[in-house]
């Protein structure tokens, strides 16, 4: 895999450039916005979503559809979910189908409620190979080379223990999963239950509160992975238990801090508009309150945070009802 290919230029692509660059490949990034390519390559940095840290001399910046792809041995998809759909539809004439396509997407498309991996397969449709790379991998902790691990998931083990190869390094431990459905979903639903975090964090209800919320919020996640085919150990592995912890706790995550200015008493518009990166968890609410009811499983605390981002529900009257909810066993 010495040519690689990195689509899209947010925080994890540019982090991916800078770890694949430093490991000797040959890497290519593209960006749906040339200008915004263009600039990046000037400054040599990534201004807007990972600032502070210079991109390697060696990395080529691709702006051509028609070139980005040509002599791949493997791609990289960077894209936020909602826009993998109309970003890989530009680029599916060039891909080849040899080539595999890692993952760094964390989500669920909202109107066919697909994961990454099969929003790829749908929209290429060549029998397209693709590993999901997830876990608790904070851009700005990997790109300062803080001890960081992640997990490789595909049904083809030999792939995925060759891109367990690729991305590990001494500060970037990789480890090889079979089960990419629990994977993608542990990545994608976590950012719902990051964003409950962080609306404790800013009405201060305590660390009793958060933790029953990790606790009680990963089990409804390991509950509808069950229901769509995952392995419950998933869920306590990294791309589960180990990225949910770090983006419930870590104050760069997006989706936290994004919940924590609900909680201080910001509008959920202005919540956003204070972000300039994609908040993946709000998309994914919705996804996941469809796939709760397609597959008929209990999801309290997504349901609560859905009734505060789309249904204008006040943070204490959520909190009250999910605190006198019919008592059960655990």
């Amino acid at each position: 895999m010495k040519n690689i290919s990195i689509i899209g230029d947010g925080a994890m692509g540019s982090v991916c450039a800078i770890l694949l660059c430093e490991k000797g490949f040959n890497v290519k990034m593209w960006g749906y916005d040339e200008k915004q390519l263009a600039q990046i390559e000037k400054k040599r940095e990534n201004f807007k979503f990972l600032p502070g840290y210079k991109l390697p001399a060696s990395l080529v910046f691709e702006p051509k559809d028609s070139e980005i792809l040509k002599d791949a041995n493997l791609i990289i998809s960077a894209v936020p979910c909602q826009y993998i759909r109309s970003v890989w539809g530009r680029l599916k004439n060039y891909v080849s189908v040899t080539v595999p396509i890692v993952s760094v997407t964390k989500g669920i498309e909202n109107r066919t409620l697909l994961r990454p991996s099969e929003i790829l397969a749908d929209v290429i449709k060549k029998n397209v190979k693709v590993v999901a790379l997830s876990g608790p991998t904070i851009a700005d902790e990997i790109v300062r080379k803080l001890p960081a691990t992640a997990a490789a998931a595909c049904v083809n083990e030999r792939l995925a223990g060759a891109v367990q190869e690729t991305f590990n390094t001494p500060y970037l431990r990789v480890y090889r999963n079979s089960d990419i459905v629990g994977v993608e979903l542990a990545g994608a639903m976590k950012n719902v239950i990051a964003i409950a975090a962080g609306i404790a964090d800013g009405i201060k209800i305590g660390d009793n509160a958060k933790a029953a919320l990790l606790c009680r919020g990963l089990a409804e996640i390991t509950r509808l992975g069950i229901a769509m085919g995952a392995k419950e150990q998933t869920f306590a592995g990294l791309s589960g238990l180990g990225d949910l912890v770090t983006t419930c706790i870590s104050p760069m995550g997006r989706n936290r801090s994004f919940g924590q200015r609900i909680g201080t008493g910001m509008a959920v518009k202005q919540a956003v508009e204070f972000t300039e990166s994609v908040i993946e968890g709000i998309d994914t609410c919705k996804s996941v309150i469809g796939l709760a009811e397609k597959y008929g499983v209990d999801m309290p605390i997504t349901e609560a945070v859905y009734e505060i981002l789309f249904e204008g529900k006040r943070v204490s009257a959520a909190i009250e009802e999910l605190m006198a909810r019919k008592l059960k066993a655990e």
